[in-house]
């Protein structure tokens, strides 16, 4: 099962970011501020440091999580969207209008449910 999955609108909001930077990768740091929020960068332009956990990818960009944030998600799929708004001030698709969200959904294994 993929860790992290899209919409329909973040993923053009990620092919209009390609067409203009090139390759992408995403971290989400879990700090303050806009720290909990996607991060969308060029690729390489952030560092992950040994910590950070590479969760999957969405539209063929890298998607990290820090430590912390990963441990907080461990048993949650995360769900990439775009809206209107202001991003985060690094984040690239500012430059869009559009900000980009993560929702969550718990992944409860069977073997894990006791049926009473």
């Amino acid at each position: 099962m993929e860790k992290i999955l899209k919409t329909e609108k973040a993923e053009e909001v990620i092919s209009q970011l390609k067409e203009r930077y090139g390759e992408l990768m995403f971290y989400m740091s879990g700090g303050c501020c806009e720290g909990s929020q996607p991060m969308c960068y060029e690729k390489g332009e952030y560092k992950p440091c040994s910590r950070d956990v590479l969760i999957g990818e969405v539209e063929g960009c890298e998607f990290y999580l820090s430590e912390e944030q990963n441990k907080y998600y461990e048993y949650s799929q995360l769900l990439l969207d775009a809206t209107p708004g202001m991003g985060g001030g690094f984040s690239l698709e500012s430059v869009l209008g559009m900000a980009f969200s993560i929702t969550t959904h718990a992944l409860i294994a069977k073997e894990e449910v006791e049926v009473l």
